[in-house]
């Protein structure tokens, strides 16, 4: 197993149980402590995970992003819901553009069936998941691809998006906040999502429940630049009566009733 494989493990392994021990890890992993040490090293100096005596924990700073690879992974029933009322969204002969959420990657898969579409994007993961399908118009932005993110990101990533005018952007985040907006944890990727938001009609914001009340490092938008937000659950009160006052609307997979379970029912305000 080579060391990004396993560090990339044991980041799983943080998200689910919030920290882990080295004894264990070696154990797991059939490496040296010494080894194990030095991965959490690494995961420290990244701002991933916060070293302690005898393991590390959880750097749970919204400031921070997970590789892509852990990422994908989480909450994957509530990407597909969103996905689902996303698809539903989109006609064929559409221009879309999409982030390099892990959310965008689950969309393009539920749209797969649709013809003649036109996609822009700035994601690794999304032209390789549309490298098979025919019809469509596959367009990558360039720019300067960031480490373990499988995004294109940079003056290049703004120049190519800024070529274009969509008839949709669909794009996630790291957090929504009433006051503080739209925010993601760096600013090359927040400066690619307003050139996105810039060159297309409609603005849709992607993204799952566990987003809502987070504020993360760099302001992609205020939530006024938004036309619509899709996500899997209902946000609650406070946030339907907000998106009512500014005409924003908001389409969602299920009521939040503390249920685990998703259904495909489809809610609107």
């Amino acid at each position: 197993m080579l060391a990004v494989e396993r560090r990339n493990l044991i980041l799983e392994k943080l998200q689910d149980e919030k920290k882990v021990v080295v004894s264990e890890l070696s154990t797991i992993f059939g490496v040296s402590e010494e080894t194990i040490r030095r991965d959490l090293d690494r995961l420290d100096r990244e701002g991933l995970a916060t070293k302690s005596y005898g393991g590390a924990i959880l750097n749970e700073n919204t400031s921070f992003d997970m590789p892509f690879i852990v990422r994908k992974k989480r909450n994957t029933q509530g990407k597909q819901v969103i996905a689902g009322l996303v698809s539903s969204l989109v006609q064929e002969g559409d221009h879309i553009i999409l982030d390099p959420s892990t959310t965008a990657v689950a969309i393009v898969k539920a749209l797969k069936a649709r013809k003649r579409l036109t996609v822009i994007t700035n994601s690794i993961e999304v032209l390789v998941e549309l490298s098979d399908v025919s019809g469509w118009d596959v367009i990558s932005t360039g720019g300067t691809l960031r480490e373990n993110y499988l995004a294109l990101v940079g003056p290049k990533a703004v120049e190519g998006i800024s070529c274009f005018n969509a008839d949709k952007v669909i794009l996630s985040c790291k957090g929504i906040h009433l006051e503080k907006g739209i925010t993601d944890g760096n600013e090359m990727f927040s400066e690619v999502k307003q050139a996105m938001l810039r060159s297309a009609k409609q603005r849709i914001l992607a993204a799952d429940h566990t987003k809502f009340g987070n504020v993360a490092f760099s302001q992609i938008c205020t939530l006024a630049a938004i036309d619509m937000v899709v996500t899997d659950v209902c946000p609650g009160q406070e946030w339907m009566n907000y998106f009512a006052e500014k005409g924003i609307k908001c389409l969602y997979g299920r009521e939040n009733d503390g249920r685990e379970d998703h259904n495909d029912s489809l809610y609107q305000q």
